[in-house]
């Protein structure tokens, strides 16, 4: 049996899976997102550690008594910052915050061969210029800084002690060479840090310790191997395969990712591309990265008072309903992928009096689903090729959706069997290619096809024609979003 531990933003994912990569046991437990300030995300880490106690203890005890070895996933980009005492010193900053958009310049001045050192654009997600930020804006947090970890990482440091990461989730900090598969030493010294402040780089089948003894007894399982693991995307495609050159996936979260391996690093910074180290060594990946996904559908159910997610979903399949009049621009913590816009916001654009919530509802839907299109330009762009995607994630749940972004994207939807587990799926597999028994390709191998949705023509047509006034909206938009008053991203 191997044990998978995805350390998400709105909760902690365990399963368990054997040999056969059959699921036997899985559980969750939730956590919330701090807004104390305009454009401010975070979490308190120790909100992750009793999370993880907690979904490890909901898993079958016969299934833990027999897991051999443990994989790490987990939300990209985030900083906890530990003193030289090993407790944290403040609550993490998360991806999605978007306080460092001066710190990305400030980054770029201090080195200007960023881009071409890291493959990738400054983002304010990024981890780097949030260290900046920390040393401007917190002079007594900075003086403690001696150690400075990923979400996942974190965990890993409580359940083994050791203080290491993986390449694919590293790769989202700017402070590694990913082409060459290490830190940077000049991107590094452009924040004041050097690698004595940063874990041990691993590749994400790595062993990087051993389950603490105490921690062991307490979770009803030996004392296992912990694997480096993967950054949440790279995890979830190691979980469905999406490993070779062409293959490609669709991530439904909190945030929408387009993720697309590759077989060499292929870096378009100019096109926002992500360009990351894969989980597994000598390949890479890259995304186009939308940070508000199936969290928009979350929020207009709760804005309108609707029932539920799954309740109006259904009442818009019930009455064939699949367009309406209204656009929603989906940028409700900003943007990334094309705009790099932390200060880009929500818009509800063309409502009139018979406008109601399953109009925003379907509007919503289709925001989404328009604003991903705008990353698969991207990539398009950047010359990246495929010909279907698999659907994982939370939001993968919806064929009425699927429906939506098929013919959206204009690409065959693919939705396997397990493909909601995510990431947690993949760091399992990460933790049995720990063991040096099975080969990558036999292990991530592609899950059993439930079905595929392929794009609807007509839907198609009617999503093409509100492409030019999604895009002129933002366009217009965009010098009016800093002159609103803040909000609490």
């Amino acid at each position: 049996m191997y044990l998978g531990i995805d350390v998400g933003t709105s909760g902690i994912k365990a399963v368990i899976i054997d040999d056969a990569g059959t699921v036997i046991s899985e559980s969750r437990a939730g956590l919330t997102v701090s807004h104390p300030h305009p454009l401010w995300s975070e979490q308190d880490p120790s909100d992750w550690w009793a999370a993880t106690n907690t979904a490890v203890s909901q898993l079958d005890q016969a299934a833990r008594e027999q897991v051999r070895a443990i994989g790490l996933s987990g939300q990209m980009h985030g900083a906890v910052l530990l003193n030289t005492a090993r407790k944290v010193i403040r609550p993490a900053i998360l991806w999605n915050d978007g306080r460092s958009a001066a710190e990305c310049d400030e980054l770029l001045a201090r080195e200007p061969r960023a881009h071409e050192l890291t493959g990738n654009l400054i983002m304010p997600g990024f981890t780097a210029p949030k260290l900046l930020w920390v040393k401007k804006h917190e002079p007594e947090v900075w003086a403690e800084v001696d150690l400075v970890l990923l979400p996942k990482d974190y965990i890993r440091l409580r359940m083994t002690g050791e203080a290491a990461t993986d390449l694919s989730d590293a790769s989202g900090t700017l402070w590694v060479d990913v082409g060459a598969r290490k830190w940077s030493a000049e991107m590094l010294a452009a924040t004041d840090l050097s690698e004595a402040n940063m874990p041990r780089l691993c590749e994400g089948l790595e062993p990087t310790g051993i389950l603490r003894d105490e921690l062991a007894e307490a979770w009803g399982m030996a004392r296992v191997p912990v694997c480096a693991g993967g950054g949440d995307n790279a995890a979830g495609a190691v979980g469905v395969g999406v490993i070779h050159d062409g293959d490609a996936l669709l991530s439904l979260g909190t945030s929408g990712v387009i993720f697309a391996a590759t077989k060499t690093f292929r870096p378009n910074v100019a096109g926002t591309v992500h360009a990351f180290c894969h989980a597994v060594p000598d390949r890479w990946h890259q995304m186009s990265v939308m940070l508000n996904a199936a969290s928009c559908i979350d929020w207009v159910v709760n804005a309108t008072n609707a029932s539920s997610v799954a309740g109006i979903l259904a009442e818009l399949e019930a009455a064939g309903r699949f367009d309406t009049p209204e656009l929603f621009l989906p940028y409700l913590t900003g943007e990334r992928t094309p705009h790099n816009d932390p200060y880009a916001k929500g818009v509800f654009f063309g409502m009139s009096a018979s406008t109601d919530s399953k109009s925003l509802a379907l509007a919503t839907l289709q925001g989404v689903a328009l604003a991903l299109s705008d990353g698969l330009d991207v990539l398009t762009d950047a010359g990246t090729r495929f010909d279907s995607i698999t659907v994982i994630g939370g939001g993968s749940r919806s064929a009425f959706w699927g429906k939506i972004l098929a013919s959206t994207l204009n690409k065959p939807l693919v939705y396997r069997t397990g493909a909601d587990l995510g990431p947690s799926y993949g760091a399992a597999r990460l933790a049995r290619l720990s063991l040096g028994q099975d080969s990558v390709e036999a292990v991530c191998t592609a899950p059993p096809i439930e079905h595929v949705v392929e794009p609807d023509r007509p839907l198609s047509d009617v999503m093409a024609a509100k492409r030019p006034a999604f895009r002129a909206l933002y366009q217009t938009l965009k010098p009016l979003f800093k002159t609103l008053p803040a909000g609490t991203n």
